[in-house]
C-alpha cells in the first residue's frame, strides 16, 4: 500500500553539479508575516514614489526638520534695571580681631541652674581659646551653631579648677566667677562634653596651659597695682618736703 502523505522536502540536500542553487520561496515566510507583505509594501512605496507624492512629502519634512534643528534663534539683547539696589557690605565686628586662636574643638555646653538644681543645655558649637595679641591674656569663648550667639565668655583665671564630670570620661566641670556671655558678669558653673575622651583631654591640656600663662600675667598686674599706691604716696611726700624748704638767701 502506497503512502498517501506528501513528500517531504529535505532542505539540507545540496544541488548537483551544474544545477543552480534553489531559491527559497517567499510563500514560506509569508506565514510569519514576511515575504509577500514586504514585497507588497515595497510595491506600494514604489507606486507612491512613482507618483511623487509620498516620497516627496517625506523628503520635504525631513529637510525642514533638519533646517529647524540647525537654525539657532537669535536672542534679543534685553536690559532690565534692578528694582532694588543692594547697599554696601557692612562688616560686623566680633571683638576677636585683635586675638589669635590657640584652641578650637566642637562640644556641647551646659549651665548649672541653682534654683532648680539641674543642668540646662547652653548650646552646641566650637569652644575656643583666644589669646590677646597685646596684653597676652587668654579667654574662653564659645558660640552656638548657626546663630553664633555667645554662650560662654570669660578669662581662664588661676583660681579655676577643671574637674572631671561624674560618670563621664569626656566631660569637664568648672566654675567661672565672671562670665559675661549674658552681658553682665555673673558666677556660673559650666559643664562641657566632647565627642570622645581624646578630644576632652586635648581641651584639658589647652585649658591648663592657658591658665598657667594667665597666672603669670595676673600676678604681675597685681604686683604693679599694689606698688602703685606706695609710689604715689612717696611722690606726694617729696612734693610736701620741697614746699617746706626755706627759700635760698640772695
Amino acid at each position: 500500500m502506497s503512502d498517501s502523505t506528501e513528500p517531504k522536502v529535505d532542505a539540507t540536500v545540496k544541488p548537483a553539479e551544474g544545477e543552480e542553487k534553489p531559491v527559497t520561496s517567499s510563500s514560506v515566510f509569508s506565514m510569519f508575516g514576511g515575504g509577500a507583505k514586504k514585497e507588497k509594501k515595497d510595491e506600494e512605496e514604489d507606486r507612491g514614489d512613482n507618483s511623487g507624492s509620498a516620497k516627496a512629502q517625506r523628503d520635504a519634512a525631513a529637510a525642514k526638520k533638519g533646517d529647524d534643528e540647525d537654525e539657532v534663534p537669535e536672542s534679543e539683547d534685553v536690559h532690565f534695571e534692578p528694582v532694588i539696589k543692594l547697599t554696601e557690605k557692612v562688616e560686623t565686628k566680633t571683638n576677636e580681631e585683635s586675638e589669635e586662636q590657640l584652641f578650637k574643638m566642637r562640644a556641647k555646653l551646659f549651665k548649672f541652674v541653682r534654683e532648680s538644681s539641674e543642668w540646662k543645655e547652653r548650646g552646641t558649637g566650637d569652644v575656643r581659646l583666644l589669646k590677646h595679641k597685646e596684653n597676652g591674656k587668654t579667654r574662653l569663648v564659645m558660640r552656638r551653631d548657626k546663630t553664633l550667639k555667645v554662650c560662654a565668655n570669660h578669662y581662664i583665671v588661676p583660681d579655676m579648677k577643671l574637674s572631671p564630670n561624674v560618670g563621664s570620661d569626656r566631660s569637664w566641670v568648672w566654675n567661672a566667677a565672671a562670665d559675661v556671655s549674658e552681658g553682665e558678669a555673673e558666677a556660673v558653673t559650666f559643664a562641657i562634653r566632647f565627642a570622645n575622651p581624646e578630644n576632652a583631654n586635648l581641651f584639658k591640656d589647652a585649658f591648663l596651659q592657658a591658665q598657667k600663662d594667665n597666672e603669670a600675667l595676673f600676678n604681675s598686674e597685681s604686683a604693679a597695682a599694689e606698688a602703685s599706691p606706695a609710689t604715689e604716696a612717696t611722690e606726694e611726700k617729696k612734693e610736701e618736703t620741697k614746699t617746706e624748704e626755706p627759700a635760698a638767701s640772695s
